[in-house]
């Protein structure tokens, strides 16, 4: 009785083991598609409209643009100049 039991054991134990290394295979085998999977997913949560928008200036506010010189009106200071 003891013995069906231990040879139980074992073969749950050889079912463990042979689960593990495959997993551990398969993650080898396909950690570059893995790798690129995620990063994917984190540029694509970080940048909802993708990174080839945001580098386009798509995605981000633009800045205010300067006036030109002929429409421009001289700047003066708010404080007297003691030159």
């Amino acid at each position: 009785m003891l013995q069906k039991i231990v040879n139980g054991i074992a073969i749950a134990s050889g079912v463990v083991s042979i689960t593990v290394v495959g997993i551990a295979g398969y993650v080898y085998i396909r950690k570059d598609a893995i790798i690129d999977n995620v990063k994917g997913k984190i540029i694509e949560s970080a940048l909802p409209k993708g990174l080839g928008e945001a580098l386009t200036g798509g995605g981000m506010p633009t800045l205010p643009t300067t006036p030109s010189e002929s429409s421009a009106s001289p700047l003066s200071l708010p404080i007297s100049s003691p030159f």
